[in-house]
């Protein structure tokens, strides 16, 4: 119970400073913007999206791990730090939430709508847009790849749950594992599994043969 304690006042406190810190000085122009716009924020690793719902408000779809350890509804809402979001990521918990243009933008430049040319549907009108981004709103499941704060914002604006983050990181490791010199170190370690960790079976040498023959045939 202490430590529980101890660790909620950690993320609470934390919460308080980074807000005051990376919230200090920023001004945002909301005539920039219309109900309905798809944003883009780049964070450190990835981008970030939301949905542009009006008078200053995006709903978002975004990892955090606070609410786990306190119902303290002022507390939750206060702006998802990277702390917060983290711990979130690696628990699987997130919700769509709303938060003003300054809390989501976090201090990086916001771009509109750039997703509209990398898809070959048009998107939905603004007002349903927004309206099915605040239909969605409240707590679920999150996964890093196949249901992260991209899928949400494409199918409240296109219709479909995609994210080209998750296709391009799929992509990289696709390239990565099934390289040619993959093929060639498996082969390598293989054998020396083979001669120097376990006998020489015919389950063994068959893995041994199969594995770097899938990856060379898929390179």
């Amino acid at each position: 119970m202490i430590a529980l304690r101890l660790f909620n006042l950690f993320f609470i406190t934390s919460t308080l400073e980074d807000e005051c810190e990376e919230n200090r000085g920023i001004k945002t122009d909301i005539s920039l913007y219309k109900r309905g716009d798809l944003l883009v924020v780049s964070r450190t690793l990835f981008k970030h999206f939301g949905i542009y719902l009006g008078e200053g408000c995006v709903a978002h779809f975004i990892p955090d791990i606070l609410p786990v350890f306190t119902k303290e509804k002022f507390i939750v809402e206060q702006m998802v730090t990277n702390k917060r979001l983290i711990f979130g990521v690696l628990a699987k918990t997130a919700s769509v939430r709303i938060d003003s243009l300054a809390d989501f933008a976090y201090g990086a430049k916001i771009q509109v709508n750039s997703t509209d040319r990398m898809v070959s549907v048009q998107p939905l009108n603004g007002e349903e847009v927004a309206q099915r981004a605040e239909k969605l709103i409240g707590s679920f499941s999150y996964s890093l790849l196949w249901h992260n704060c991209e899928h949400y914002v494409m199918y409240c604006r296109y219709g479909v749950a995609f994210s080209f983050q998750t296709f391009q990181f799929c992509k990289t490791v696709r390239k990565i594992l099934f390289s040619r010199m993959m093929a060639f170190l498996s082969a390598i370690i293989g054998v020396f599994i083979i001669l120097h960790l376990c006998a020489m079976t015919p389950l063994t040498t068959l893995l041994i043969v199969i594995i770097p023959f899938t990856i060379w045939m898929a390179s």
